[in-house]
């Protein structure tokens, strides 16, 4: 049956005009999938990261630095919909900061760079079919924005939603594109291959790439790491950061003790019985901040070698064809994650990093506290904290989880943080203009929050 089901998946794909490298590795995947993989990792498989080197250390010149960044390129994961937060469109469309969007943000972060230093470094979004359209329109306001001789973007791959019982091809007529599915974001690899962006860039002279996803307002392309990577001509560097409470579900790195090689564990890949273990943020104290750093033609060459198959570890997701509808048929998606391309690559590194480059937005708190004002903008768009210290801890109910709802329950704009510790909202409570919140705030028990007002307490 499954055998059946990889033959209509690859006629589907390349119906589509999928290339035959993304046909390699889904057929890679497949077959791991009918054979049972789970992409496990046991813990006893594993050895803690142990001391590792900290971006503060690092002491480079500011000619070092330019050096550095005239070989580097910023590439923007771009495929999300931010479905979660009720979105269709692209995800990184949404205005997340003083009317400016996600992409609004990195454009001027890489143009804020290019002045600060004086060199043209390049900026390629890897969007969706999804996202294409959106996200250009957005960039077109930034006419300097493309450098001459790279596109400005590359598309992921597309692969068939499998369905459970059979493995073949999910059909459904009332929406074909959601047939469909991108691979994960371990596809950029393949895919900046395939598109020709690769080539382009390295006859460029660029010869590595800093990737992130492009809801991180953090991540951004920090000379010293260039700088690093340059002056030790690494070919491939993981940013880390420190682990707290909140981050127990958060993927990390380990010493697999087969080979000392570094690999990443997300919680998708923990054994079963190792949950403990895994969220023991004192074995393993630090975790993926799923910011990169890539030597080039250490890529291209693997890549050349292997037929495009880097052999990442699978990640089976099961979601609904739709995934707005969860009465939808339940589906299989083969994904893999870039940053268990650590393992790949003989001599990579992990780098810790401060929190300030892990300031992502995936649910409507993290929204919340990214529009208010204990967030502002230096010269160069960097994202900066009000007041140093654990940043406010934000808890709304289920009536804020989709961006809609949560729009429509803070039209005037969301309160002042800066002198906030705490904000939980259990219920579905609209607030006024100009409210302020101090200390541990606990909103209940009014259905509207009047302007102006400076909550301190429960109420």
């Amino acid at each position: 049956m499954s055998e059946e089901g990889l033959r209509a998946s690859v006629e589907r794909m390349r119906g589509r005009g999928l290339g035959a490298e993304a046909i390699r590795v889904f057929e890679h995947y497949y077959r791991q999938l009918e054979e049972g993989a789970l992409g496990t990792i046991p813990e006893d498989s594993i050895e803690p990261l142990g001391e590792i080197r900290a971006l503060g250390e690092m002491d480079v010149s500011d000619e070092a630095a330019r050096h550095a960044l005239s070989l580097t390129a910023v590439i923007k994961l771009n495929g999300g919909l931010g479905t979660s937060m009720g979105m269709n469109g692209a995800k990184s469309a949404l205005e997340v900061k003083d009317g400016l969007t996600f992409l609004d943000v990195i454009a001027q972060q890489v143009l804020g760079l290019r002045e600060r230093w004086s060199v043209d470094v390049p900026l390629v979004m890897m969007n969706s079919f999804r996202t294409s359209e959106e996200t250009l329109k957005i960039l077109a306001a930034y006419p300097t924005l493309p450098v001459d001789g790279i596109p400005l973007e590359f598309l992921q791959n597309a692969e068939p939603k499998l369905c459970v019982e059979t493995l073949r091809p999910i059909d459904w007529p009332e929406d074909p594109e959601l047939e469909w599915c991108p691979p994960g974001h371990g596809d950029v690899f393949v895919a900046l291959s395939t598109s020709g962006v690769l080539d382009a860039l390295i006859a460029k002279g660029i010869r590595f790439a800093f990737i992130s996803n492009s809801d991180n307002l953090g991540a951004t392309c920090d000379p010293d790491v260039a700088a690093w990577m340059v002056d030790h001509d690494l070919p491939y560097v993981a940013e880390v950061c420190e682990r707290t409470p909140s981050d127990r579900k958060g993927g990390h790195l380990a010493v697999r003790k087969s080979d000392g090689r570094l690999v990443l564990r997300d919680l998708a890949m923990v054994a079963g019985g190792d949950e403990r273990h895994f969220q023991d943020i004192t074995r393993h104290s630090t975790f993926h901040a799923n910011n990169l750093w890539i030597n080039l033609d250490v890529l291209r060459d693997r890549l050349r070698a292997s037929g495009g198959v880097l052999g990442l570890p699978i990640i089976v997701n099961r979601k609904t064809v739709d995934p707005t509808r969860r009465d939808s048929p339940e589906v299989i998606q083969i994904e893999s994650g870039m940053g268990t391309a650590i393992e790949v690559f003989e001599g990579s590194e992990a780098l810790l990093v401060p929190r300030t480059r892990f300031r992502p937005v995936k649910t409507t708190n993290d929204l919340l506290l990214t529009r208010s004002d204990f967030f502002g903008f230096d010269e160069g768009h960097h994202i900066l904290a009000a007041r140093p210290g654990r940043e406010p801890f934000v808890d709304l109910s289920d009536a804020y989880r989709l961006v809609p709802d949560f729009e429509a329950r803070f039209p005037q704009g969301v309160p002042s943080m800066c002198r906030c510790t705490s904000l939980r909202v259990p219920g579905d409570v609209t607030f006024g203009a100009d409210v302020t919140c101090v200390g541990d705030v606990v909103v209940e028990g009014v259905e509207r929050v009047p302007d102006g007002a400076v909550l301190t307490g429960e109420r």
